[in-house]
C-alpha cells in the first residue's frame, strides 16, 4: 500500500502538536487558578450574569444532554417534515458563538492512480440562537475551504447550514426549515467522525433544531456520484391544534440536487403532505398521513408522482426517547412508461429514533420507498439507513460510532433487470475535550459500494464491490458565546 505519508504526516502532526499543546496549557492553567463557587438561584440552578457580555454554559463539554428537566419537551408534530427529538435546551439568553474547525482525511481510492490521497478542511463556523416570547431562531453555518492531493477533486470551497425559524402561539405552530449543503462528494457518510460533516460550532452550544426527515431532503446515497454537489431543502409547517388532544399538520416543501459537473442526474422535488395527530396518552400519539411528491429532472422528459398514505405512531418521554413510526401503500406514477407500466404499486415505510441514555445518545433512521435517484438514476425505489451513537467513556474521553446503508435501484418492469447500487460506511472515533473551548477528533470510516451488472455495463461482473479507508483527525475550537439579549 502505497500511502503519500509525506502530506498527510505533517497534517497530522500539526493537529496533534495543537491538540497536546492546548491540552497542556489548560491543564496547568486548571491548576493555577483557583475555582471560584458559582451563584445559584432559589432552585439551585446556576444564576447567569444578566448583563455580561458573554455567557457561560457549564455542560458545554456533555456531547449529550440526558437529564429531562434540562430539557423542554420536544413538540415535532408526529406527522410533520421534522425528525422527533429529546427536547430542546433551556437558554435564558439569546446568544452567538463563532469558531474554526481544521481536519484532515486520508483515503484510498484515488484517481490519480496514487492509490491513496489526504485532504485538508478548514472552515469558520457559526452557531445563534435567538429567543423571543412566542418564536425561536436557530442557525448553524460551517462554511471554508479544501486542500486535496487527488487530482480529480482538487481543491475548492464547502458550505453548509441548517436554519430553523419557529412560532409558537396558542392553538398554532409554525416552522421554516432550511437545509443547504455545498460538498465534494455525496453527503452520505461525508467527513467521516471528523466532526465537519455537520454545521455549527459543535457540542451544547449548537442550538438543539429538529432536522427534516430522510423522506424530505434528496436522496444522496450513491457513492459513485461525479464531484461536487449542491442540495437544498426548504419547508414551510403549519400545526393547527383542533382540539386538547388532536391537531391537523400541512406541510410544503422544495428540494433540489446539483452537479457542477456533467456525468450525473440533476434533479428536483415538490412535497405536499397533510396528517392528522391524536394524542391517545401524555407520551402517544397517532396518526394519518398523505404525502405527495413530485421529482422532476433536468434535461429528461421522466416525471415522477408518488402518493403515500400512512399510519404512523408516535412515543415522547423528554430526556429519554422520541420515536416515530409509519407504514402504508404507495403508489407511483410516470410520465415516460416504464416497460409497458405508467404505474407501480408498493409499500412505504419509515421510523425514526432517538434514545438518551446515561453518558450517551443513540440516533436511528429509516425510510424505504421511491426517490429521486441520487443523480445516477432517474426516480429509484430503496431504502435509507443511518445509524449514529455516541458514549462518554471517562471524564474527557468518548466514542462515537456510525454506520449508512443505502439501497437505489431504478425501477423495472416485464422482469427486466434494472441498474442498483448499494453503499454502506461504518465509522468508529474518539473525541477528547481540550478546556472549555476546544476539541480534538480521531476516526475511521469504511465506504462500501457493489453494483450489479445492469448499473456498471457490459463486461462487469454483477455484484461488483469496492471498499475504501478513511483515516480522519480533526480540531475544533471556539469562542465563549456573545450575548444578544
Amino acid at each position: 500500500m502505497n500511502i503519500r505519508i509525506t502530506s498527510i504526516s505533517k497534517a497530522c502532526a500539526v493537529l496533534t502538536l495543537m491538540a497536546f499543546g492546548m491540552l497542556g496549557v489548560s491543564a496547568t492553567q486548571a491548576q493555577d487558578q483557583p475555582q471560584e463557587p458559582q451563584q445559584q438561584d432559589e432552585n439551585g440552578k446556576p444564576k447567569p450574569a444578566a448583563h455580561a457580555p458573554m455567557i457561560d454554559n457549564p455542560d458545554e463539554q456533555d456531547t449529550t444532554v440526558t437529564d429531562p428537566n434540562a430539557l423542554h419537551p420536544d413538540t415535532t408534530p408526529l406527522t410533520g417534515a421534522e425528525a422527533p427529538g429529546l427536547g430542546s435546551v433551556e437558554y435564558r439568553h439569546s446568544y452567538w458563538v463563532p469558531g474554526f474547525q481544521v481536519a484532515t482525511t486520508a483515503q484510498n481510492g484515488a484517481s490519480n492512480g496514487a492509490g491513496w490521497f489526504d485532504t485538508t478542511y478548514l472552515a469558520g463556523n457559526l452557531s445563534l440562537l435567538e429567543n423571543w416570547a412566542h418564536s425561536r431562531l436557530a442557525l448553524n453555518y460551517s462554511g471554508g475551504g479544501y486542500f486535496s492531493t487527488d487530482s480529480a477533486q482538487g481543491n475548492g470551497m464547502y458550505q453548509q447550514l441548517a436554519f430553523v425559524q419557529s412560532f409558537q402561539w396558542r392553538r398554532w405552530q409554525l416552522n421554516f426549515v432550511d437545509q443547504f449543503a455545498y460538498l465534494p462528494t455525496t453527503s452520505f457518510g461525508f467527513g467521516g467522525l471528523s466532526n465537519i460533516a455537520a454545521p455549527g460550532v459543535g457540542g451544547s452550544l449548537s442550538p438543539i433544531s429538529p432536522g427534516l426527515g430522510s423522506s424530505y431532503i434528496p436522496n444522496q446515497t450513491v457513492l459513485s456520484s461525479n464531484g461536487p454537489q449542491y442540495s437544498n431543502t426548504f419547508a414551510t409547517q403549519a400545526t393547527f391544534a383542533v382540539s386538547p388532544r388532536g391537531s391537523i399538520t400541512l406541510v410544503g416543501s422544495y428540494g433540489l440536487l446539483r452537479f457542477t459537473q456533467v456525468g450525473n442526474i440533476d434533479n428536483d422535488d415538490e412535497i405536499g403532505s397533510i396528517g392528522y395527530n391524536y394524542a391517545i396518552t401524555r407520551n402517544d400519539t397517532l396518526g394519518l398521513l398523505y404525502r405527495f411528491t413530485a421529482f422532476h429532472f433536468t434535461g429528461l422528459s421522466q416525471a415522477i408522482g408518488d402518493n403515500v398514505v400512512n399510519l404512523a405512531y408516535g412515543r415522547k418521554l423528554t430526556g429519554r426517547l422520541a420515536v416515530a413510526l409509519f407504514a402504508g401503500p404507495e403508489i407511483t406514477t410516470f410520465r415516460v412508461p416504464v416497460g409497458n407500466q405508467t404505474e407501480q404499486t408498493g409499500v412505504s415505510f419509515g421510523a425514526n429514533m432517538t434514545y438518551g441514555f446515561e453518558r450517551g445518545s443513540m440516533v436511528l433512521s429509516y425510510a424505504h420507498g421511491t426517490n429521486g435517484g441520487s443523480g445516477i438514476l432517474a426516480g429509484a425505489t430503496g431504502d435509507n439507513l443511518s445509524v449514529t451513537a455516541n458514549r462518554r467513556l471517562t471524564r474527557v474521553w468518548s466514542a462515537r460510532g456510525n454506520f449508512g446503508y443505502g439501497r437505489s435501484h431504478a425501477f423495472s418492469a416485464n422482469g427486466v433487470e434494472s441498474p442498483g447500487f448499494n453503499s454502506f460506511y461504518v465509522g468508529a472515533g474518539l473525541d477528547r475535550p481540550i478546556g472549555r473551548d476546544a476539541i480534538v477528533s480521531f476516526g475511521y470510516t469504511a465506504y462500501i459500494e457493489s453494483t450489479n451488472q445492469a448499473a456498471c455495463g457490459i463486461g462487469c461482473s454483477s455484484g461488483a464491490t469496492g471498499t475504501q479507508h478513511q483515516i480522519a483527525v480533526g480540531f475544533q475550537w471556539h469562542t465563549r458565546p456573545f450575548v444578544l439579549r
